[in-house]
């Protein structure tokens, strides 16, 4: 609830995609670029072999949020993302995500969110805006 968060709080957990993943998130969304799923395809990109979609890296703010903090009955307001590097399928990940404003009056908190490879580079970052539950009278 959004009478205990305070700025600074922080949450993250670890990941890895997997080809499987990447096939469920294709057909769910209709995106079956080639970029994510032929070898020689990605072969001629810049990133030589296939990559997994950003918007499923993007996505998994959405455990922390809705399950553990804020946690359920947590809305997700509006989400912004950059992308900094291609992740690779079978890439373990961190995913974190830190409180970084809040606002009682208006129920919003905003928090910094951000994806980490296994080397320790960031690979994708944004700020998300949610309404978190409230205490009940």
């Amino acid at each position: 609830m959004i009478e205990t968060m305070k700025i600074g709080d922080e949450r993250r957990y670890k990941r890895t995609i997997t080809t499987e993943d990447i096939r469920l998130f294709g057909q769910v969304t209709e995106d079956m670029n080639p970029a994510h799923f032929d070898a020689a395809y990605a072969a001629k990109t810049p990133f030589k072999k296939p990559i997994v979609h950003g918007m499923l890296v993007g996505a998994l703010f959405s455990r922390i949020f809705g399950l553990e903090y804020p946690g359920e009955g947590t809305i997700y307001c509006g989400q912004t993302l950059k992308f900094r590097k291609p992740v690779y399928p079978d890439t373990e990940l961190e995913v974190r995500v830190r409180l970084i404003d809040l606002n009682i009056e208006r129920n919003r908190v905003t928090f910094l969110t951000e994806v980490y490879d296994h080397a320790g580079d960031c690979v994708l970052t944004g700020e998300a805006t949610l309404m978190p539950p409230r205490a009940t009278s």
